[in-house]
């Protein structure tokens, strides 16, 4: 907001700095005239809730005038500490800062009405030009008290002093012992009632115009409409779709899996164990069979994990540095509230179309354990996977369009309604999006590789002993006969129920293991049209592979993440089952 900048523009060159007693905050002191100005640590509010927010308190409360800097371009943001700084009854004067970047953001605003909202003198100032300093340094003489939030002001005790009356209001710890009276529990009802009124006095003198705004903001803008804002993120999916899903996916896959791994490694790790202990013994499988520690979970974490995790990463950073995120999370917010979740979950939600096991570490990012467990249910349930994707898009686009928009509109359909269901069945509420746009930029290159390399370690670091965990308990299924027994007793609800093959059955249980070998094994079976669509929406929402239950059952705990699982392939085979039936129909 150019506070600092505004200080020095009133103080000149002297100025001292120094800690506030009893703190390691630095605060900065000098002179204007006969005056003494002290520059206060930056925050948005006089709550106590930090050390910074603290000093600013205490300064403030031995104030005789405050300057009240306020960013031109983050109006609504600022005007809540003005606002506050009025109903404690300091006569105060507004720097409205930074007046360039909000011309340059295609804001205008109307400096006189909102003098007379707020009842005080407000400045419109670009601090580091030094315009408006001169008026401002007049204005301060002429400070005087403002309008109050009108909430506040009819609750205030008669007996009180106004500035402690409204820290009293607001359950201020400090001020109610010092007085002697317990808090009214009234805090949150006089935040919502001023963040309403700086609502309402920024939306009636802030206007958008395309006059002196620049390109940035325009496209900011569009990325934020209703219909445009979704036609570009349509359009940054799909691209997302083609450089993953279809360029790394499929063909640096096959080159890092198939041929690095496949053709080189694996043999080489085979024939190397082999030496030492035979291929075909209980321990040569292992080590170095069909789901062997050395051999396929390398491959599948080097050769096909590390690619898609690398890209993902790579249009996250850019994604983020360039400003879009952000944008995306507000266009969607209002969708993803009907499912619990607020905008930040189309982060995990787009990291699922590439990594379930991936997308399920970014639900970090959510408020809540509350919204965590959703986002993660729904990403178990009805995202598949790029290199399941791949799969299932080769074995539905010989069908037509009708069946690729019915496996669509299905999932969009689950992943609704499961959403719905959880929003009402779980206690508690979800957060709210509390975020700033920043400005739009070109990414800076080193900054987004810094951040690829950075997450990418952070992820491999962290999940490679699970893929190790879920390879060994295969194989060891494996070796035992069980993972034949588990097929052969899913046989007849694949036949009975679902109206598959046989044969079917080893795919899901393949798909244990990775979602694309599930896929893989229907789309080696003899399926009519009608089983083709039972079989991928089935495997679609059966359980995510072992990687990703090792991951979730560390994110959510085992209680959660058994219940999340069993949930998974519960619905699978109903809503499998269910589809098959209509089909039928």
């Amino acid at each position: 907001m150019g506070k600092s900048a505004i200080f020095h523009a009133l103080t000149g060159i002297y100025v001292e700095v120094s800690n506030y007693p009893g703190t390691t905050v630095d605060i900065a002191s000098g002179r204007m005239d006969d005056l003494g100005i002290y520059d206060t640590p930056g925050v948005y509010g006089v709550s106590a809730f930090n050390e910074e927010e603290r000093v600013a308190r205490d300064m403030i409360l031995e104030a005789d005038i405050v300057v009240n800097v306020v960013d031109a371009a983050h109006l609504d943001r600022d005007l809540f500490l003005t606002q506050q700084i009025l109903d404690m009854g300091f006569p105060a004067v507004v720097a409205l800062n930074l007046m360039d970047e909000a011309r340059a953001n295609g804001l205008q605003i109307d400096v006189a009405r909102l003098a007379e909202e707020l009842g005080v003198e407000v400045i419109p100032t670009v601090a580091v030009r030094g315009e408006g300093i001169a008026e401002l340094k007049e204005a301060i003489r002429r400070a005087r008290r403002g309008r109050p939030t009108p909430e506040v002001a009819s609750r205030l005790p008669e007996d009180l002093p106004q500035v402690d009356g409204v820290l009293w209001l607001e359950d201020d710890p400090q001020t109610c012992e010092r007085i002697g009276r317990p808090g009214p529990g009234l805090r949150e009802e006089m935040y919502r009632a001023r963040r309403r009124r700086a609502d309402e006095i920024a939306e009636r003198v802030v206007s958008e115009t395309q006059a002196g705004a620049s390109l940035a903001t325009r496209l900011s803008r569009w990325m934020l409409h209703p219909v445009g804002g979704l036609a570009f993120l349509a359009l940054f999916l799909l691209l997302m779709y083609q450089v993953l899903g279809v360029w790394v996916a499929q063909d640096v896959v096959e080159v890092t899996e198939g041929v690095w791994m496949g053709e080189y490694y694996v043999p080489w790790m085979t024939g190397l164990v082999g030496r030492v202990v035979p291929v075909d013994s209980f321990l040569g499988q292992i080590l170095v069979g069909e789901f062997g520690l050395l051999t396929m979970t390398v491959a599948y974490l080097v050769g096909l994990l590390l690619p898609l995790v690398l890209g993902f990463y790579l249009f996250l950073a850019l994604a983020e540095d360039s400003g879009y995120l952000p944008r995306i999370a507000v266009l969607v917010d209002r969708l993803m509230n009907f499912v619990g979740l607020n905008g930040r979950a189309i982060i995990p939600t787009i990291l699922g179309f590439g990594c379930v096991t991936m997308a399920t570490v970014t639900t970090r990012l959510m408020g809540t354990q509350r919204e965590r467990t959703i986002a993660t249910f729904l990403l178990s349930l009805a995202i598949p996977c790029s290199a399941q994707l791949a799969v299932i898009t080769v074995m539905l686009a010989p069908l037509g369009p009708a069946y690729l928009f019915t496996f669509v509109a299905v999932l969009l359909l689950v992943y609704g309604l499961a959403g719905v269901v959880l929003n009402r069945l779980l206690p508690g509420e979800s957060s709210d999006l509390l975020i700033d746009l920043p400005p739009l930029r070109l990414p800076r290159i080193k900054n987004v590789l810094q951040k690829t390399f950075l997450k990418t370690k952070g992820f491999v670091s962290e999940a490679w002993i699970f893929f190790v965990i879920g390879a060994l308990l295969i194989s060891v299924m494996e070796q035992t006969g069980l993972l034949a027994a588990l097929a052969n007793g899913l046989a007849p609800i694949t036949e009975g129920w679902l109206g598959l093959p046989r044969e079917a059955a080893q795919a899901f249980i393949m798909g244990f293991v990775r979602r694309d070998f599930g896929a893989a094994g229907l789309f080696d079976l003899a399926l009519n049209p009608h089983q083709v669509m039972v079989a991928v929406l089935t495997i679609t929402l059966f359980t995510p592979c072992i990687a990703s239950i090792m991951i979730m059952f560390k994110e959510r705990g085992k209680r959660q993440g058994a219940a999340i699982w069993v949930a998974d392939i519960f619905l699978a085979i109903f809503l499998g089952g269910l589809f098959n039936r209509i089909l039928v129909w």
